[in-house]
């Protein structure tokens, strides 16, 4: 219920902002008085001058659910501050497992069996870690939960009349889930670096082949394979927000994006299809490991990006498409 009244008093705070911006508006003109050639101010009051976007005189589509209200909104839930504490919990359970195992991690060299190598090499296992599902959840958790989150709490029909225009309403709920998934990323290589450089010290970089890469080289490459792994994540952010903008449910479109998400991992898997996985979501998902080779490898992190911005521009085109010519009913 605590959550529930906090999701209402952010609708009316919205509708606030915006009668508030109308109201100065009005105000505004009101001083200024009658404009050289247009009447007296009698008849000016009797004929309103229409707005510049054809709605009432004083109101702008531009001054309605502002991104800096969205965004504090969007940080005081808790399942974003879930979502925070996951992440930097995710780094200290690993060192913890790696403390407390007794395993040699026998078998082909992997980042895995090179974690305790020092800080670099931690860090980029923890990325892979959790890029293979918990970064997956936790977009798709923050941007499925965008639309249909209002939907669910019966608010977005009052905010659509408000009114907040509609394509106004997805770009800035996008944006907000966006946002929140990149510094949750951020956060996540961040905590990584420090914990692993404070548990295992800082080191140069060992990779599966054997190679040493200086640990200031490995920097760059990490802070690479962070901007890869967030353009892979956009596609996830993508179909989540379009089944976000097609349900009333979030947990709907929360799961139809993990879903599809893993079904097209587990058909990547397949070999008998061949060439065809080469378009399927998230086949270049790993593509990240030619960073970490010598000499590195472009033609996969090419391939890899510009498919999850096809996917993203497809997906988002989608729920425009949808939206925009929706009933909305709750």
């Amino acid at each position: 219920m605590t959550e529930r009244a906090t999701e209402n008093a952010a609708t009316t705070e919205n509708a606030a902002t915006t009668e508030k911006g109308a109201t100065t508006e009005d105000a505004a003109t009101a001083e200024d008085g009658p404009a050289a050639g247009t009447g007296t101010g009698a008849e000016n009051a009797a004929k309103p001058t229409p707005a510049a976007d054809g709605g009432t005189p004083g109101y702008r589509s531009g001054a309605t659910l502002p991104f800096r209200a969205e965004l504090r909104r969007q940080l005081r839930r808790r399942r974003t501050a879930l979502a925070f504490a996951l992440v930097v919990a995710l780094p200290l359970l690993l060192v913890a497992a790696f403390t407390w195992g007794s395993g040699d991690g026998g078998g082909l060299p992997s980042f895995g069996a090179l974690a305790t190598s020092g800080g670099a090499n931690f860090t980029v296992f923890t990325l892979a870690t959790a890029a293979a599902l918990l970064l997956n959840l936790i977009v798709a958790l923050v941007c499925g939960d965008a639309v249909a989150g209002e939907a669910g709490w019966g608010s977005l029909r009052y905010l659509l009349a408000v009114p907040v225009p509609r394509a106004r309403l997805l770009g800035v709920k996008l944006a907000v889930g966006l946002a929140t998934s990149t510094v949750a990323l951020l956060v996540l290589a961040v905590t990584a670096l420090a914990v692993g450089t404070a548990a295992f010290g800082w080191h140069p970089l060992r990779t599966p082949r054997g190679d040493e890469l200086p640990p200031m080289d490995a920097l760059w490459r990490i802070a690479v394979m962070v901007g890869y792994l967030a353009v892979c994540l956009l596609l996830v952010a993508a179909l989540a927000f379009w089944f976000s903008v097609r349900t009333d449910a979030p947990l709907v479109a929360v799961g139809g994006a993990v879903l599809v998400m893993i079904v097209a991992n587990i058909l990547d898997a397949v070999e008998a299809l061949g060439g065809i996985r080469s378009v399927l979501p998230m086949h270049y998902a790993t593509a990240w490991r030619g960073l970490f080779t010598d000499p590195l490898q472009w033609e996969d992190l090419a391939k890899g990006s510009l498919s999850s911005l096809a996917y993203t521009a497809v997906f988002l085109g989608l729920a425009w498409w949808t939206f925009l010519r929706k009933d909305v009913l709750s």
